[in-house]
């Protein structure tokens, strides 16, 4: 789960990180208000989407006067930011934040994530800050610093002394960068966090360092212990039929195929998808329905699905291990009977009680295209996708 620029800095101050004076608002009169609080002459106006390359698309204007604050975020307000994170559709803006302008005199990076590979969590730094660290990693993977801690001696002053120096601090700096690394570990512990992202951190005219922009990510599977970070969840940036999803405890990711998947277990989604694919077909989203799925849950997928215009034929993918095929049949006719779904429903199941629901479908009255395996069924899918579509 992301968290909003404005509410990522909050926290950063709450764990003594420095961050520059700002306040956040809905309106231009708001915005205003905000900049006649904080210190000029120079203001930043910041759209709050949960995206990065804002700056790029127009999210970030630099103002001289109140008056050029509100034309900022008069502009912003009710818009649409479309960034190279956001896909075509871009993402709501429905707040600016408003901060007083830095001097800056050096830009890097910093950020604090955890590497599944070797079960560590990395700081990775650069002196390349402000800038897009994918491409820095590719084009000159030399500028990138790593640290990874061990998580039984937890992040030792030496490790902060490392990226440090190699980030070309000095003096006093050493300390206080020291002491922003140690709070931004203990955030990430404490607030079950997945990413911490500062670009840039910057250093000031007089030497000092400053988290400038700030990037939280919230572990989503540690929300139920963290309801002051759910709390700050904001459901306008997220998609429509993932927050649908997500309701009925599904696993759900929009894609631009026209294929429509479900299927239970995500290897097995994920297999099924590479075939769709392999077969010249393509898949319109990934949909994990879990091994527990009943006759609701299925419904419930079908709706979701199918609520996607350009899904032009269904894939149902059972594997019954936990969760009988008998049962999973009868949550499909079940589902497309009341959804009244309008596009070719393939379905393959397998495990237990795969023959009974093969009969269970075939003796439906449903316009239902039962495969006898995977592959069969993506052959089948992408045919029919093709032939027909919604009726």
């Amino acid at each position: 789960m992301n968290l909003h620029e404005y509410q990522s800095k909050r926290i950063f101050a709450d764990y003594g990180v420095p961050v520059p004076a700002g306040k956040v608002a809905a309106s231009e009169t708001g915005a205003v208000a905000a900049a006649r609080e904080l210190a000029g002459p120079v203001w930043v106006v910041k759209a709050q989407v949960h995206a990065g390359g804002r700056g790029k698309a127009g999210g970030v204007k630099l103002c001289r006067s109140h008056a050029e604050v509100g034309k900022a975020a008069a502009a912003m307000l009710g818009t649409r930011l479309v960034t190279i994170q956001t896909g075509a559709e871009g993402l709501p803006v429905d707040a600016v934040y408003i901060e007083s302008g830095s001097a800056i005199e050096r830009e890097l990076y910093l950020s604090l994530l955890l590497d599944r590979e070797r079960s560590r969590l990395a700081f990775v730094a650069s002196a390349a800050g402000g800038m897009n660290i994918e491409e820095v990693a590719a084009k000159e993977p030399d500028r990138i610093l790593r640290v990874d801690i061990d998580p039984a001696a937890g992040l030792q002053g030496f490790q902060c002394r490392r990226i440090a120096f190699g980030l070309g601090l000095a003096g006093s700096q050493l300390a206080e960068f020291e002491r922003i690394a140690r709070a931004l570990y203990r955030l990430y512990l404490e607030r079950d966090l997945a990413l911490i992202e500062v670009n840039p951190l910057i250093v000031t005219k007089d030497g000092g360092l400053v988290a400038l922009d700030a990037k939280i990510n919230v572990d989503a599977n540690a929300l139920f212990r963290q309801p002051e970070m759910l709390a700050l969840r904001d459901p306008s940036q997220e998609d429509p039929m993932e927050r649908e999803a997500a309701r009925h405890e599904l696993s759900y990711v929009a894609l631009d195929g026209d294929i429509a998947c479900m299927v239970n277990g995500a290897g097995l989604a994920m297999a099924t998808m590479d075939l769709i694919k392999l077969q010249g077909g393509s898949p319109a989203n990934f949909l994990d329905v879990g091994g527990t799925a009943n006759a609701e849950r299925v419904t419930a997928a079908f709706r979701l699905i199918l609520s996607n215009e350009r899904a032009r034929a269904v894939l149902v993918n059972i594997f019954g291990g936990i969760v009988r095929c008998d049962v999973i049949a009868e949550g499909i006719i079940q589902a497309v009977r009341q959804v009244g779904v309008s596009v070719p429903v393939i379905v393959r199941l397998e495990g237990t009680n795969a023959d009974k629901a093969r009969k269970i479908l075939a003796e439906s009255g449903l316009a239902i295209t039962v495969a006898k395996d995977v592959a069969d069924a993506a052959v089948k899918a992408v045919r029919l996708a093709k032939r027909g579509g919604r009726q």
